[in-house]
């Protein structure tokens, strides 16, 4: 974010606050040694930033009277909803105190509780609508993407050319949220709208290219052409480019397949995380029975 200055709030906040330099150096630093995401890396930073903008010194100067106001004023604010700015600002400042070896003030600081919300799902109609709307094949043919792969918005704007296999039908993604490469089906509706679009766009070294040659789409464009085209639907639902991920997982579900499969397509870490789909995919189910049954009779019968 930048002001009418024409700096960002990190920029601003070196600038006015002595030894902040050094922080964000030593933030930066170990992000990377511990395998962390940029995201996590920019927001932490940002959070910090300002924070001791709003003091004019860094955190470990800062009282504990001072920091509770502070972080109660967030927690009250009606603008930032189910209170994020509250939550992000103290995982920035915990992240911080134990950076730096104050973990005193990072147990200190208010517990969070774990959001359980049930993700939004669109439905199959929905879905359709969506796809119709976009005039434009490149905008078309990404968000689709990210629905028959299941994707996070960072795995495809990272997607290369060379990742898409259509010999064996298959897309490659490459170090994920938690550092692994993984491999899921290409559909085959998929690779024919791939193929038009790669034709018509030929697009060089990443499949999604941003404005500058040889330059990738950015997060902040592809969470654009997601808001815009939704605003082009019938569709009331409280959705995000993250809905399309949701809805991939929740219709395999729906679909027939199983929990550990989907975890693994999803790339998830612990299987816990992708039982949330279980609370919300309407699946068929099957009436007690004993196996002796199907042993000679075949398949059990459905409830619905």
């Amino acid at each position: 974010m930048r002001k009418k200055t024409g700096f960002t709030i990190v920029e601003r906040a070196i600038i006015a606050v002595p030894g902040f330099e050094a922080v964000v150096k030593k933030l930066e630093l170990q992000v990377t040694l511990r395998g962390q995401s940029m995201s996590t890396l920019n927001n932490y930073i940002r959070r910090i930033a300002l924070f001791c903008l709003h003091f004019g010194r860094l955190p470990e100067l800062i009282e504990e009277d001072e920091i509770n106001e502070y972080l109660a004023a967030l927690a009250r604010d009606p603008k930032s909803p189910s209170r994020s700015s509250f939550k992000h600002m103290v995982y920035g400042l915990r992240y911080y105190y134990r950076l730096i070896g104050i973990n005193k003030r990072a147990i200190a600081l208010p517990s969070l509780k774990r959001e359980t919300k049930l993700p939004v799902i669109l439905n199959r109609k929905e879905l359709k609508e969506l796809f119709r709307v976009p005039k434009l094949l490149k905008q078309r043919i990404v968000l689709t993407l990210i629905y028959s792969a299941g994707l996070r918005g960072s795995e495809a704007i990272n997607l290369k050319i060379s990742d898409i296999d259509f010999e064996r039908m298959t897309i490659h993604i490459r170090q994920t949220k938690y550092k692994k490469d993984r491999i899921v089906p290409l559909s085959p509706t998929m690779a024919k709208g791939l193929q038009k679009y790669m034709k018509a766009e030929n697009p060089y070294m990443w499949l999604f290219n941003g404005k500058q040659p040889a330059s990738q789409y950015s997060m902040r464009g592809l969470a654009w052409v997601m808001r815009e085209n939704l605003k082009k639907t019938s569709i009331a639902k409280d959705v995000n480019l993250h809905s399309l991920r949701h809805a991939y997982a929740t219709h395999l579900l729906e679909d027939g397949l199983n929990i550990v499969t989907l975890k693994d397509l999803l790339g998830h870490a612990d299987i816990t995380t992708t039982m949330i789909y279980l609370h919300v995919a309407q699946c068929r189910h099957i009436k007690a029975h004993s196996p002796l049954d199907t042993l000679y009779f075949g398949k059990a019968k459905n409830e619905d």
